[in-house]
């Protein structure tokens, strides 16, 4: 005879997966990951992303603006409900460029605590580097022995470059640095529509920030010199890449992973150049929020291309969002760079990145 339910043994219950979000408010977007822990990594249960431009006019007031700051409130009362209804245990918020910069910016984000409930920390620009480069480790080629990660953002971008070179086998951070122009500074600064002299002046304008990284470190002497390799990671490599494989609308499946030559980047963007904000705009692969902004991201990318040349620009639609939620189970970049040839076993999604390839 069957024992009564009440009477059967099922042993003792089995933990609930841990639930995370990771929420990147930039200068330009609002993005947001909630996350389950799986295994050794964890899997993407939601998403939400805007366009809100949080930083626009900073660069030459110093201050974020009522508009901006409604904008990025109703964006943010969006990203508390769904964490609400995740019922996440953990959970990180950062604020990067636009608050570091603003001097409004601890009270616009303590103004965000009171009306959603979201605590914000400002993240350091170093920090925010080494956060990109965890959560962009499953896309660097095994045998690269310098890679050289650029995170262009809305009002900064960051560098990173990483040696892997030690005959140990451990790698090194040799350098992160940020240079105080992004997309949308840039765009403001010159034009949303540069003519081939304004575009120029513009890659000039960023090359100028990045001399004095190159004579401090002497990175272009070891990229040149050895098995090297360059991750971008940004809405402006992201939809260059897009581009690049004639996709009808973004796919991240296709992109993430994707190897660019300069060739292809140059096509693209002399492509993109020729449009206007309208017809950029119209790109489904672009929209309305990047229209006038893509233009100056490809004017940073020029500049980095020209100070560190290289054969093939990986390009990774991932990183600080990814890299929290690696630290949420308790991974650090440390960890993951103390072991000879560790790196970060799991990719951030569901779907693992392509086959690596080398690059000379």
């Amino acid at each position: 005879m069957t024992a009564p339910a009440s009477h059967l043994d099922f042993g003792p219950p089995r933990p609930l997966p841990l639930r995370m979000a990771a929420l990147d408010l930039g200068t330009n977007n609002c993005r947001l990951l909630v996350a389950r822990a799986l295994g050794d990594g964890f899997q993407v249960v939601d998403s939400f992303s805007r366009i809100v431009r949080l930083g626009e006019g900073v660069a030459g007031s110093g201050w974020l603006s009522e508009r901006a700051i409604a904008r990025t409130i109703a964006a943010l009362r969006v990203c508390a409900r769904i964490i609400e209804r995740h019922d996440v245990d953990r959970m990180r918020c950062v604020a990067t460029e636009a608050c570091r910069r603003a001097r409004n910016g601890v009270e616009f984000l303590a103004r965000v605590k009171r009306v959603t409930g979201l605590a914000f920390e400002v993240l350091p620009h170093e920090e925010e580097a080494r956060l990109a480069l965890l959560g962009c480790l499953p896309l660097i080629d095994p045998d690269a022995e310098h890679v050289l990660l650029v995170d262009i953002g809305g009002g900064s971008t960051e560098l990173l470059w990483l040696d892997r070179s030690q005959s140990g086998g451990a790698a090194v951070l040799r350098c992160t640095a940020s240079v105080p122009v992004g997309v949308v500074a840039l765009a403001e600064a010159f034009s949303a529509e540069p003519d081939a002299a304004a575009f120029e002046a513009m890659v000039r304008r960023v090359q100028s920030l990045l001399v004095p990284i190159e004579v401090s470190h002497g990175i272009r002497l070891r990229l040149e010199g050895a098995r090297s390799q360059m991750l971008g990671t940004s809405g402006t490599v992201t939809t260059l890449a897009a581009l690049s494989l004639g996709l009808a609308r973004y796919d991240r499946r296709q992109i993430d992973g994707q190897l660019l030559d300069p060739d292809a980047i140059a096509a693209v963007s002399a492509r993109l150049r020729g449009m206007t904000n309208v017809q950029r705009a119209a790109h489904p692969c672009i929209g309305p929020g990047r229209a006038d902004l893509v233009v100056a991201g490809c004017a940073i990318l020029e500049a980095v291309l020209r100070s560190w040349p290289t054969d093939q620009l990986r390009v990774a639609d991932r990183g600080l969002r990814e890299g929290i939620l690696q630290g949420l189970i308790g991974r650090s970049l440390e960890q993951a760079l103390s072991a000879p040839g560790a790196t970060v076993a799991v990719a951030g999604r569901t779907d693992q990145a392509p086959a690596l390839r080398r690059t000379v």
